[in-house]
């Protein structure tokens, strides 16, 4: 989590009324951006989240914020003309005080305010079917309202971010740039992990590459932590941190969704054992997905689905292991050999994965047809 910086105290006053005062703090536990909570003082206003983009991550975060207003516009209008007795909702961008989006701070990075959704909550660990059926509708209704919206109108603002074979490549010269690391049970079972399966890492690029996949816009990085639940009923209301929507294949979309949601474990389990991928999370998160989602044309082929299932995990288990290997520069840790347990966890989940592949493919099928 990061810790309140003079800085950040400094940039809230500038997108704070002129009379309010302030008060800064540490919101959330992204592991790429810092995000504060800002609260406005009296009389009572309505607070904002408070975020400074990481360059590392994205190069051109005014890309992200030409994206962000654009995507955001879209599903307004969807909305507007489509009105629902139960819909999304999104935070909006909150201008300066002088009408600017954005502040750049002494060392260019890009700061960002946006609007705080009041009363809601957010889940670390999947709890059962009722939280995957929530989750599942909300993903689903995101990429219904973002389906007509021409994927040309949005920048790239992580190109090649789902490319597995990629990210191979870079963990190849980190690993040859790191020599020798102390030897491990984790370290031994992650280089024998990668190893065995890199043959399977092109699979969806290749399918992707050939037009069997459309591409459209996806939101890159839909794990449960991102989904807001109501305080009261616990029914999904929103899903946020959108600066890594993109153009891409929904099929890596729904594939990290389940893979954050399936693992009841989470991503830093206590023990190797604790890893499993559970198969009624995953029925009740599709169904609920696909009848949301409305379109069942990008799932026709259901293998590719199951395809993306297994990837994701091995391909986010190949990306902290690279970045352990690289010291860690990329994801926030608490402790040095974090993205190590990370890796052997997402790799542990993908072998788990592979146990199932009969019935995962099954239900596939099943709710594909049954919702067509």
């Amino acid at each position: 989590m990061p810790t309140v910086t003079a800085t950040a105290r400094e940039i809230a006053c500038a997108f704070a009324p002129h009379g309010a005062e302030p008060a800064v703090h540490p919101h959330g536990n992204g592991l790429i951006n810092d995000t504060y909570l800002v609260d406005l003082g009296n009389p009572p206003r309505p607070r904002l989240i408070l975020q400074r983009i990481n360059r590392r991550a994205f190069p051109e975060p005014e890309l992200i914020m030409a994206n962000l207003h654009t995507l955001l516009e879209h599903i307004r209008v969807r909305q507007r003309r489509e009105p629902r007795a139960r819909d999304l909702r999104f935070p909006e961008l909150v201008p300066t005080r002088d009408g600017r989006a954005f502040v750049l701070d002494a060392e260019g990075g890009l700061w960002r305010a946006l609007s705080y959704l009041e009363n809601t909550r957010t889940f670390e660990k999947p709890d059962g079917p009722p939280r995957a059926a929530e989750t599942g509708f909300a993903l689903g209704r995101f990429h219904a309202l973002v389906g007509d919206l021409d994927t040309r109108r949005l920048r790239d603002t992580r190109p090649d971010f789902h490319n597995t074979p990629r990210h191979l490549e870079r963990f190849d010269r980190a690993r040859a740039a790191a020599g020798p690391h102390p030897e491990s049970e984790e370290l031994g079972f992650c280089l024998s992990f990668i190893g065995a399966r890199r043959r399977l890492a092109g699979e969806l690029e290749t399918a992707r590459l050939k037009g069997r996949l459309p591409v459209r816009v996806i939101h890159g990085d839909p794990k449960l932590n991102n989904f807001l639940f109501d305080e009261a009923d616990e029914h999904a209301v929103s899903l946020i941190d959108l600066d890594t929507a993109k153009p891409g294949l929904l099929q890596h979309d729904v594939a990290d969704c389940l893979r954050s949601c399936c693992n009841r474990a989470g991503e830093s389990p206590g023990s190797n054992e604790a890893v499993r991928f559970d198969l009624e999370i995953c029925r009740t998160l599709l169904q609920h997905y696909f009848i949301a989602l409305g379109d069942r044309t990008p799932f026709a082929d259901g293998d590719l689905l199951y395809a993306a299932i297994r990837l994701i995990p091995f391909e986010l288990g190949v990306r902290f292991l690279t970045d352990y290997l690289e010291g860690s520069k990329y994801f926030r840790i608490e402790y040095p050999e974090q993205n190590l347990v990370r890796a052997a966890t997402q790799l542990r989940l993908s072998a788990e994965i592979e146990l199932s592949e009969k019935e995962i493919k099954g239900m596939i099928e099943e709710l594909v047809r049954r919702e067509a």
